[in-house]
């Protein structure tokens, strides 16, 4: 039988898996669905679509990864199961 401190360690965690995987499929496919339309707007002097397309999806993933390991590593010490 699971405890109730386990339950709640799992719901948590897979509620973050499940919004990083949720982010990953909007920055790794949406985005790239719509570069054209995206080129219409200009940042830092390139089109959007361009510039999401080779760099802002890979700078999401980076920002995302580490963002990830400090909320899991929040969920872990919340729970005591962290890793010294």
């Amino acid at each position: 039988m699971a405890s109730p401190d386990r339950i709640s360690y799992w719901n948590k965690t897979k509620s973050t898996m499940f919004l990083m995987l949720a982010l990953w499929v909007f920055f790794g496919y949406v985005i790239h669905m719509f570069v054209r339309p995206l080129n219409s707007i200009s940042f830092i002097g390139f089109p959007l679509g361009y510039y999401m397309a080779a760099q802002g999806s890979l700078i999401a993933f980076v920002v995302m990864l580490f963002w990830f390991a400090r909320k899991q590593n929040a969920i872990d010490e919340e729970h005591g199961v962290a890793e010294d």
